[in-house]
């Protein structure tokens, strides 16, 4: 209907001023005619009234008068002297006085017994029974059959425009449903889909909405994605949990049965540990579930990394304590970054948590270092532990793994990761001999502004 509605009004109106420039045009047309009939009638009469001397008009002009253009015709001739010679004796009112240079047909509108006419004056020289000089010929004739003509001119081309504005809106009427069927059988079709139903959908399209189907598509894509990622997170991390919530629930009840006081005591700070353990791991979930849905477009925090690093450090001092030297350096320049700094630090605390926990006893010192690429400002958190053998890099990345038995979650690489690549960068492990080096890599926010610069490649 809206369709439709939005091709017919426009033609409407095109009608409209189509009709109201027919009218004008009738008239004009009506007048012409009416007119040139008219002034016809008047040189007919004064010719007769000239050859007959005022007794006999032809029989022609007779038939003129009595019905001009569908209506009479009323005359009357005059002398030189104002006698009248021929015609009907009572004139309309309001015919102008006749001027003494006057060439040629006078048309005038006046009133003759109360009726509105339109009428010409002609004036010719001729002899009539022994008088000579102008002689004055006035015809005249009811605007009424005008007016009738003007309404039957116009009335058959209102119904010629009626009948093709109502052919047209049956012919758009009839298109725009048949081209919209395929739109509402897809619309039939979507409908009868169940709500966990997100393949692809396949039917025949026509080409104007194969884009929207395509969007549609590419939607369903994503969010089927985006469930069977979040349905094995649940699967993986309620797998996680069981172990320990049962580790807790274990000694809770150890130590609720302990022999003496001692023996809680001890179990009591088993307990305590276990509880860290679960309550850092369920931590760790809920980091890496928000790091994954960071979107690149709603980073609104500009983060000078040569303002937050300082402060960041110390952090991280206080976690590694003496077990590792932590340094510092940011080169010149380094810029600033469109990003989320909270989940930004906690990556860094999670590079410098992995290389304290798996560092082992040869870690001395960790660095973390700042530098600008190809547009991308890059953090590197390097350590001198024993590492991570190239073969196992990628498994290391991979959620709730861990390739020894010290204690820890199996997230912390995969958290780094999530929130590198959720902020429209790149992250890579490199494994060193000794030590291990991370490195995450941000778009600058000179780069976001031109999206023209190259993109940033990890070596």
């Amino acid at each position: 209907m809206r369709l439709t509605l939005i091709i017919l009004l426009p033609l409407l109106a095109i009608a409209i001023a189509a009709g109201l420039w027919q009218l004008d045009n009738a008239r004009r047309t009506a007048g012409d005619v009416f007119d040139r009939s008219l002034l016809s009638t008047a040189i007919a009469t004064a010719n007769d009234v000239a050859i007959s001397g005022g007794d006999a008009l032809s029989t022609r002009t007779r038939d003129i008068l009595s019905d001009t253009s569908g209506g009479r015709v009323y005359y009357h001739v005059y002398g030189p002297d104002g006698v009248i010679v021929a015609g009907y004796a009572t004139p309309p009112v309001g015919i102008p006085k006749p001027d003494a240079e006057e060439r040629g047909p006078v048309f005038f509108a006046a009133t003759y017994l109360g009726r509105p006419v339109r009428g010409v004056r002609l004036q010719n020289a001729a002899q009539i029974d022994g008088f000579s000089g102008i002689f004055t010929t006035t015809v005249w004739q009811d605007t009424d059959v005008r007016s009738a003509f003007v309404r039957d001119l116009l009335l058959r081309s209102l119904i010629t425009i009626c009948g093709l504005i109502a052919s047209l809106a049956l012919v758009v009427w009839f298109g725009v449903r048949m081209g919209l069927s395929p739109l509402l059988d897809l619309q039939s079709a979507i409908k009868l889909r169940s709500s966990d139903e997100l393949s692809p959908i396949r039917r025949a399209v026509p080409v104007e909405v194969k884009g929207i189907v395509e969007t549609l598509n590419s939607l369903f894509s994503q969010v089927s994605r985006s469930m069977t990622a979040q349905g094995d997170f649940i699967s993986n991390a309620a797998h996680q949990l069981r172990n320990p919530i049962a580790g807790v629930l274990s000694l809770a009840e150890a130590v609720h049965s302990a022999p003496n006081e001692g023996e809680a005591k001890r179990r009591s700070e088993a307990l305590l540990r276990s509880a860290r353990e679960t309550a850092e791991l369920t931590e760790k979930l809920l980091t890496y579930e928000r790091a994954k849905n960071i979107s690149p477009d709603s980073h609104h925090e500009v983060v000078s990394l040569d303002k937050s690093l300082p402060d960041w450090i110390d952090d991280f001092h206080q976690k590694a304590g003496d077990r590792a030297e932590v340094r510092l350096q940011i080169e010149r320049d380094v810029g600033a970054i469109n990003a989320d700094s909270t989940m930004l630090r906690e990556a860094l605390r999670n590079l410098v948590d992995n290389a304290l926990r798996h560092g082992g006893p040869a870690l001395s010192k960790i660095d973390i270092s700042a530098s600008r690429q190809n547009g991308h400002a890059v953090l590197s958190v390097r350590d001198n532990g024993q590492g991570i053998a190239p073969d196992d890099i990628q498994t290391a990345t991979e959620r709730f793994s861990q390739l020894s038995p010290t204690a820890g979650s199996g997230l912390g690489l995969p958290i780094v990761e999530a929130v590198a690549t959720s902020h429209g960068g790149g992250f890579e492990i490199h494994a060193l001999d000794p030590g291990l080096e991370v490195k995450i890599a941000i778009p600058s926010v000179a780069e976001k502004e031109n999206p023209a610069s190259p993109a940033f490649r990890m070596t």
